[in-house]
């Protein structure tokens, strides 16, 4: 029997409706999981990230498992290397309320990428000074994901500090806790100077993340005045085939998510996936 494809999305890629119009286009679209930050898609129900109630996570939840809809990350997206102390201080109590809450929500990881160490893209971001504090500020959500029983999802890209899989690797090494892993996104890592490479490029990367990979992000890219530019999944130039031969062969019934997709894109993206997914 051929093991089905797990494919989601992030729910802030619909446009703005209330829950249950939502809920209706994920079914219609057989989508089984989803990526949900709570602040993007419902933002009237989290002023404050730091000020969410377990009321709040057992709604949402409650009406997603309903549905037979998983959460497989909840998204949290905060500069956790904030230059600011007290910025950043706010970023690690906001991510802990997610974790603490995660279970309300009923799901097991919380995600986020890591931010920059400046306002945006900076240099900075790739010195050493800079992953320290990556590894810094990780040890310390993972410590309070050991607390509650769940799980911390890190997402590496190409500007941030965390820009390749061997730093993943690294980051997974030095932290050395099964409660933080990795959310694996093959666009995040592609540049102008490597994605006549890619093969070797993703092969590598499963290679060394192997099974701490909790989740994957499907989305492509192209090349614009020689830079990266993000298209929805099949527009571009990503070999989507050794990521879904990975979640068929290696990892069965591993959650695959699409992103930055419009959803007017949605549909024709799932498609295409599926019909790859089927063919491999």
């Amino acid at each position: 029997m051929n093991v089905p494809f797990n494919l989601g999305v992030r729910a802030h890629d619909f446009n703005p409706c209330p829950l249950p119009q939502l809920i209706e286009k994920l079914r219609e679209q057989s989508f089984s999981s989803i990526q949900f930050a709570l602040h993007k898609s419902f933002p009237e129900s989290a002023p404050r990230l730091g000020a969410l109630s377990p009321g709040t996570a057992a709604y949402y939840g409650e009406a997603f498992r309903q549905a037979g809809i998983r959460i497989a990350v909840l998204g949290c997206y905060v500069n956790i290397i904030d230059p600011d102390p007290a910025r950043r201080a706010q970023a690690l109590n906001d991510f802990s309320t997610q974790l603490r809450l995660a279970r309300d929500f009923g799901a097991s990881l919380v995600g986020t990428e890591t931010g920059s160490v400046g306002r945006g893209y900076t240099p900075d971001n790739f010195t050493e000074e800079a992953f320290e504090q990556v590894v810094a500020s990780v040890k310390a959500m993972v410590a309070e994901a050991e607390r509650f029983g769940v799980t911390v999802g890190i997402e590496a890209g190409i500007n941030h500090p965390l820009h390749t899989a061997q730093l993943a690797r690294r980051l997974l090494d030095e932290v050395d806790s099964n409660n933080l892993q990795i959310i694996f996104d093959a666009a995040n890592l592609m540049t102008p100077d490597n994605y006549l490479q890619q093969e070797q490029v993703v092969a590598e990367a499963l290679e060394l993340l192997g099974d701490r990979i909790a989740v994957l992000h499907l989305k492509d890219f192209t090349i614009s005045d020689g830079r990266i530019e993000i298209v929805p999944a099949g527009q571009g130039l990503l070999n989507f085939a050794p990521l879904l031969h990975y979640m068929k062969y290696k990892r069965p019934h591993i959650q695959g998510l699409l992103e930055s997709t419009p959803e007017e894109q949605l549909h024709g993206s799932a498609q295409l996936l599926r019909r790859m997914y089927n063919e491999i």
